[in-house]
């Protein structure tokens, strides 16, 4: 038991360190997905046309929202080492590098969204129950979609600036101007959704209005706050007065991030088509299933923002050559994120039928909704460890495993599995589910063995000198 202790538990100072980063993370990701809830639910109020053809497309915006933060992380591995050296010309080096690529990533997306509206959207809309209009939900999610390209733009620049702030330890301000856009949101999603005096109903599109205006609102506290505090924030400083990386940084981040980059926008891509596998059962499903994610999601802030302090104290470790005490903190944090995860699980399967009852929806989706959730409680702290050994991994620079670990075995293992259970069997789809949320745990082991084995223990701000 003293040598379990030893290599687990950390003292008063070790949790100390580990919540005044997480904390700020996982209050500010609460409330989002918190105000995402009850987005959800005013959408839901309004039918299940709507609600479903929201979900659709905000599948579609994961995609790029994740894609941006698989290239803003392939460069914050290097951010985090570089300000755990003390050398803030990297760290503004780094920030260039998300900017440039960031906008690139901007303009292919919009354009695949615009092109290809019809099609991406259609991939979710299959008959098999008598929830909901297949037409009425296309013409629902294309609505929202339209609105919804415009607040590409300030998720960009935020998710840049926002993830340098945290690199650097600044984990407060981020918190704080996303708690500001949520509560924006949440006021705007009430008024223009339902109409409220000279304002008229505006259903999905009002949802949409009220996120992309939350989300300038959320960029332009994190850009003046940086811009203002350059003493703080001194990679900030002459960010913008010249544009050239240097090659050697530039062809290690692209060599680093572009396993990073490609794992992300495989994975949500992935999660995108898991949700089209199950989708084939009928618009049911997808109701259910969007019931489910967004009550998830409240729960998973958790692991998340675990998983984030990781990165941030393990690279700042290895950036620092303390590269024993990395190893000794990783193994205590990836502990306490799987320990929690284990009650908040527990506390989820026990709620679950509260949630989907709020919906203004059919008995089916509702029954559907609550047998998602348990099964995603009783997964959560098998997601909590694949999340923090993939962390783990990420702080070290291993990025070409990470992408075989993460996003190559969602595309060979778990979505041809979903595959063929949804297209070459009767098999009830809560069991479909189950079984290809469950077959993780093999991803637990090759992981458990990579992180024990510390392939992951690098100090890469050499590339810099």
């Amino acid at each position: 038991m003293r040598r379990f202790k030893e290599l687990f538990i950390g003292d008063k100072r070790f949790y100390k360190m580990v919540l005044m980063v997480a904390i700020p993370i996982m209050i500010q990701n609460g409330i989002m997905n918190f105000v995402s809830l009850l987005d959800n639910i005013m959408v839901g109020r309004v039918g299940t046309e709507q609600m479903s053809g929201v979900a659709i497309v905000n599948q579609l915006i994961v995609v790029f929202n994740i894609c941006i933060f698989g290239c803003v992380s392939g460069a914050g591995i290097f951010g985090t080492q570089f300000y755990g050296k003390g050398d803030h010309k990297g760290v503004r080096d780094t920030f260039r590098f998300k900017l440039f690529s960031g906008i690139l990533l901007l303009i292919f997306w919009i354009v695949i969204f615009v092109l290809f509206e019809d099609p991406l959207i259609h991939l979710f809309l299959h008959e098999g129950s008598g929830a909901g209009d297949l037409e009425a939900t296309y013409r629902y999610g294309r609505e929202y979609l339209m609105f919804m390209l415009l607040g590409l733009i300030p998720s960009l620049i935020t998710q840049v600036y926002a993830s340098t702030l945290r690199e650097t330890g600044e984990t407060v301000l981020p918190m704080k101007a996303g708690i500001a856009a949520v509560f924006t949101n949440l006021i705007l999603d009430y008024i223009l959704i339902f109409g409220m005096g000279m304002i008229p109903a505006l259903g999905v599109a009002g949802a949409a209005i009220a996120t992309d205006i939350a989300r300038f609102v959320e960029c332009f506290i994190v850009v003046r706050w940086t811009h203002k505090h350059k003493a703080k924030n001194p990679f900030i400083e002459g960010a913008y007065q010249q544009f050239s990386i240097p090659k050697e940084l530039s062809k290690e981040i692209i060599l680093k991030g572009t396993p990073l980059l490609l794992n992300e926008t495989l994975w949500s891509m992935g999660m995108a088509m898991l949700t089209q596998c199950y989708s084939t059962r009928g618009l049911a499903i997808v109701a259910g299933l969007n019931i489910s994610t967004t009550v998830s999601n409240l729960f998973n802030v958790v692991f998340i923002a675990l998983g984030s302090a990781i990165s941030i104290v393990i690279g700042q470790l290895l950036g620092a050559g303390k590269l024993k005490e990395a190893v000794d903190t990783d193994r205590k944090m990836i502990f306490f994120s799987v320990a929690a995860c284990l009650g908040i699980g527990a506390v989820m399967f026990m709620i679950a039928p509260v949630f989907p009852q709020i919906y203004n929806t059919t008995d089916e989706v509702q029954k559907l909704a609550t047998q998602f959730l348990r099964v995603a409680s009783t997964y959560m702290p098998i997601h909590a460890f694949v999340n923090a050994l993939y962390f783990t991994l990420r702080s070290g620079g291993k990025t070409f495993i990470t992408f075989l670990f993460d996003s190559v075995y969602v595309w060979l293992v778990n979505i041809p599995l979903a595959f063929v259970l949804t297209r070459f069997t009767d098999m009830n789809i809560i069991w479909i589910y189950f079984l290809c949320q469950f077959v993780d745990i093999f991803k637990c082991l090759i992981g458990g063995i990579l992180v024990k084995k510390k392939v992951w223990v690098n100090d890469m701000t050499g590339v810099h000198v």
